[in-house]
């Protein structure tokens, strides 16, 4: 198609027999929009090559590394739509250097990450794993010896209160639990609208029966939970996390699961992924885990890869989308056709 838009999407969304993994993630509206033309990348990469600079003008990556390498020849490429909220994997800085905007989908994700957040954490104080297993291994007489732990009257504590955290805040009123958190960018009068109570990241550690990761990865937030906080932490508290693995210091908490400092852990996310089959931490009873997807379902597919082909299209109509991390990209000569969303299209939006 002479002239289109082009939008690539990386390869790791398609399964090895060509299935997009995924399900249904909402091409149809990059099909039946006019002047757009859309394709899979044609090799699976960690990291994606200069060439997509060139050959594309949009990018909709879900896990390949786009670096200051993948943008030194980005003379077409306009917007890098990420299928998710994490950015690790994304130059921020190179992108705007380059004129690229880059796009998170925080309403694809809201829902069906807390979801799985509070999922994690009742099959967790519930002992879910460990019943199971007594069922599989015929110890149906045990059961008595894995009692589990009420959410009810417990204090909950949102080591960040953004886009995930009010969602959990929401989910989990109905439970009766204290809510605390800790976030410098959270406003106050909104959380004590939420009856949540803002407070330090000791007095969370200290005070919560239950801690559930939900912050972003910053150099600022690397081994934030460390073994210091880890150590201040009641010996019947839990510890849930579905935001980054490097929030938290494996080490030190593979070292008081095992001493039994603190009652157990559910992790969705790992320092290295995948971690090593032979890491202590997945020897031990007191631990859940699962490979950086509890929150997949067909809710979170759609979502994302809906709210990501509509920044995508945003950029191909002149719109400014709506949840750009740089837009400071938006300066570039390259972006100059981009016009803010008026009010009404924000609404209707």
């Amino acid at each position: 198609m002479a002239g289109a838009f082009r939008v690539a999407l990386t390869r790791d969304f398609l399964t090895a027999d060509g299935r997009i993994g995924w399900g249904e993630i909402g091409l149809d509206a990059l099909t039946s929009t006019t002047g757009v033309s859309w394709e899979f990348l044609t090799s699976e990469t960690t990291e994606l090559p200069p060439s997509v600079g060139m050959d594309y003008d949009a990018l909709i990556v879900l896990s390949p590394t786009v670096s200051a390498t993948t943008l030194s020849a980005a003379d077409r490429l306009k917007v890098v739509a990420r299928f998710g909220v994490g950015y690790d994997n994304i130059d921020v800085a190179a992108c705007t250097t380059a004129g690229v905007l880059l796009t998170i989908t925080p309403d694809g994700v809201r829902r069906p990450v807390a979801v799985a957040a509070v999922s994690m954490m009742l099959a967790l104080t519930h002992r879910i794993r460990n019943k199971d297993l007594l069922v599989r291994n015929g110890r149906w007489h045990d059961k008595l010896d894995y009692m589990g732990t009420s959410p009810t009257g417990r204090a909950l504590g949102l080591l960040g209160w953004g886009n995930i955290g009010r969602e959990i805040t929401t989910l989990c009123a109905p439970l009766g639990m204290r809510q605390l958190a800790t976030d410098p960018y959270a406003d106050p009068t909104t959380a004590a609208a939420a009856a949540v109570q803002l407070c330090s990241i000791d007095r969370l550690f200290a005070e919560s029966d239950i801690i559930i990761v939900t912050c972003a990865l910053t150099p600022e937030t690397h081994h934030l939970v460390n073994a210091d906080r880890l150590a201040a932490m009641k010996r019947s508290a839990f510890l849930v996390n579905v935001a980054r693995g490097p929030i938290v210091d494996e080490e030190a908490l593979t070292a008081v699961l095992a001493n039994r400092h603190i009652a157990g852990a559910a992790l969705d996310v790992f320092e290295s992924e995948p971690p090593d089959p032979n890491h202590p931490l997945l020897g031990l009873d007191n631990v859940l885990l699962a490979p950086h997807a509890i929150a997949w379902t067909d809710q979170l597919a759609f979502g994302n890869g809906s709210s990501a082909i509509r920044a995508v299209l945003d950029v191909a109509t002149g719109v400014v989308p709506a949840y750009p991390v740089n837009p400071g990209a938006l300066r570039h000569p390259k972006l100059s056709m981009l016009k803010a969303r008026s009010a009404n299209e924000h609404h209707q939006s």
